[in-house]
């Protein structure tokens, strides 16, 4: 499947992948993941997107701070329909798209995983959580859904 390029608020999506999606859920090559699950970051949102990124660490990193008791697991993933460029992280907050992060409403279809990245040690996953806990305390720190 190709994947699309989208022009979103007039900035043009670059990126061909490969993309990556970071998760505790243990699922399956074919398997579909959708829009529609509450936050990793703001448990009381339910997001309107589904989240990606084409950096293997970045995805990592999500996987390590996802909700859920499973291990933490980074899938290769398709994207099956437009996309554009994550808000929260890029365009609407910071300049460019530095994380390569992205956003779907439609569904990612998962065509692999990885099980080789670069894992937070203990105390770095104690000083995102810290981080996130400092923004979500902020009320600017909203979630652009």
């Amino acid at each position: 499947m190709e994947n699309k390029k989208i022009i979103s608020e007039e900035t043009e999506v670059l990126d061909n992948g490969p993309f990556y999606h970071g998760t505790k859920a243990d699922l399956q090559v074919g398997d579909l993941l959708t829009a529609g699950f509450n936050s990793n970051y703001k448990p009381e949102v339910v997001m309107n997107h589904i989240y990606f990124t084409a950096l293997v660490n970045g995805a990592g990193l999500a996987a390590a701070l996802a909700q859920g008791d499973g291990r933490e697991r980074v899938y290769i993933v398709e994207p099956t329909g437009d996309f554009e460029n994550d808000p929260n992280v890029t365009d609407k907050k910071f300049p460019g798209n530095p994380t390569r992060s992205y956003r779907s409403q439609k569904p990612l279809k998962i065509v692999g995983e990885l099980t080789d990245w670069v894992r937070l040690t203990p105390k770095e996953l104690q000083t995102w959580r810290e981080k996130l806990a400092n923004i979500n305390a902020n009320p600017r720190g909203e979630i652009i859904n």
